[in-house]
C-alpha cells in the first residue's frame, strides 16, 4: 500500500471532530473527502475549512459515496452502533469515538459487523496512543513493573458538566462515567494487560445537578448547552476485580464539592510502579534504593494534539494494511461491558459477576 492515500469522511461536525479533522489534515496519507452533520450550515462550514469537496446532512448519503475509504464517527453515543454497522456494510473502515456503544448488545452487533465485513474498526481510545503511553508500554512489556496487581484512577471535575447531549441520558448513555471514566478505565485495563473481568461493584450519585448557578468560573459547554436538561449522574465510583487477582479503583465526576479538578492514573506492580497523570513517572528499586525515573519525552503528560495525531495516523496505517490497530472492536466491547456493569451495580446495589 506504499503511496496509497485514504479518502476520509467525517460524520458529525461537533467539537470533537475538530481534533479528527486537524489530525487528518496533517496526515500525508489521508485526504478529507466529505463531512456530514445534521446541521447543514455546520457541515458546509467544516467542509470549506478543511477543503472537503462534499458535505452532507445524512450519513447514508456520505456512505454511498464510492470515493470514501474510511470514516470517523464523531456523533452522539446512541448513534454509534447504527452508523458503524452501516459504514462497515458499505465497505468503509471505521474510527468510532469512545464509547463504542451505550449497551453491550449494540457493541456486540458492531463486533459481528466487523467480523462479517473484514474491515478495520478502531475504537477512539485516544489515550492509548499518547507518546507517554507508548514509552511506558515498552517498560511494562519488558517486565520493568512486573505483575501489575493494582491500579487507581481519578478524573474529578468540581464544575464541569458540559450540558447538552452530554447530560441527556438518552443520547449519551450516562454522565461522567461513560464520558470521562471510559478513558481512564480503558487506559488502566490496557496497561494491566487487558485481564479478564471477574466482577464489578459501583455507585453513582445525583446530588448536585449541573450547578449552572455558580458564577465566576468558566467550563466547557456543549454546543447545545441547556442547563434545564440533566438526567445523568454527577459522580461515579467503582471497584473492578479481575480473574488474575488484580483490581482497579476508579472515580469520576462532572461536579463535586472539591477544592480543584483532579486527574490521576497510577499503576502498581511487584517490580515497580508508574504514575501516568499528571505526568509520567516510573518507580523502581535499584541497588536497594527506591528510584523515581522521569522519562525524557516531548509529551510527558497527555497532549491532546499529539495523541489525536498519533491515533489518526495509526488508523490510517491500519486501514491501509500497514499495521494492526491498538484499540480493536473487541476491546470496545469489553470496556462497554465494564461501564454497563458499573451502572447496573449502582442501580441494583449488587456486585455484578461476569
Amino acid at each position: 500500500m506504499a503511496g496509497k492515500r485514504l479518502n476520509i469522511g467525517v460524520i458529525g461536525a461537533g467539537s470533537i471532530s475538530g481534533l479528527h479533522l486537524e489530525a487528518y489534515r496533517a496526515c500525508p496519507d489521508a485526504v478529507i473527502t466529505a463531512i456530514c452533520d445534521l446541521n447543514e450550515e455546520r457541515a458546509k462550514a467544516a467542509a470549506a475549512k478543511y477543503g472537503a469537496p462534499s458535505s452532507y446532512t445524512d450519513y447514508r448519503e456520505l456512505l454511498r459515496n464510492p470515493e470514501i475509504d474510511a470514516v470517523s464517527i464523531c456523533t452522539w453515543n446512541n448513534t454509534h452502533a447504527e452508523i458503524a454497522i452501516a459504514a462497515l456494510e458499505a465497505g468503509k473502515h471505521v474510527l468510532c469515538e469512545k464509547p463504542l456503544c451505550k449497551t453491550v448488545e449494540d457493541a456486540e452487533r458492531v463486533q459481528a459487523a466487523v467480523e462479517r465485513s473484514g474491515k478495520v474498526l478502531q475504537v477512539g481510545f485516544v489515550r492509548r496512543y499518547a507518546s507517554s503511553i507508548d514509552v511506558l508500554k515498552r517498560f511494562i512489556d519488558a517486565g520493568e513493573l512486573g505483575e501489575i496487581y493494582y491500579a487507581k484512577a481519578s478524573c474529578l471535575r468540581r464544575l464541569g458538566n458540559p450540558g447538552g447531549w452530554f447530560s441527556d441520558k438518552e443520547r449519551s448513555g450516562g454522565g461522567p462515567l461513560i464520558d470521562l471514566g471510559v478513558h481512564i478505565i480503558d487506559l488502566c485495563w490496557y496497561m494491566m494487560g487487558r485481564p479478564k473481568v471477574k466482577s464489578v461493584s459501583g455507585n453513582t450519585y445525583r446530588k448536585l445537578g449541573n450547578r449552572s448557578q455558580i458564577e465566576n468560573l468558566s467550563f466547557y459547554k456543549a454546543a447545545d448547552y441547556n442547563s434545564e436538561r440533566n438526567d445523568v449522574e454527577d459522580m461515579a465510583n467503582a471497584v473492578i476485580r479481575f480473574e488474575n487477582g488484580a483490581s482497579l479503583m476508579v472515580d469520576v465526576s462532572f461536579t463535586l464539592h472539591a477544592a480543584k479538578d483532579e486527574l490521576s492514573v497510577k499503576l502498581y506492580g511487584d517490580q515497580g510502579g508508574a504514575e501516568i497523570e499528571p505526568a509520567l513517572v516510573i518507580m523502581s528499586e535499584k541497588h536497594n534504593t527506591i528510584v523515581n525515573m522521569t522519562p525524557q519525552v516531548d509529551h510527558a503528560s497527555f497532549d491532546m494534539t499529539d495523541a489525536f495525531g498519533r491515533e489518526i495516523t495509526h488508523f490510517v496505517n491500519s486501514s491501509l494494511g500497514r499495521c494492526e490497530t491498538l484499540s480493536p472492536v473487541q476491546d470496545g466491547v469489553e470496556v462497554t461491558r465494564m461501564l454497563c456493569a458499573v451502572y447496573e451495580s449502582a442501580a441494583t446495589g449488587k456486585e455484578i459477576h461476569f
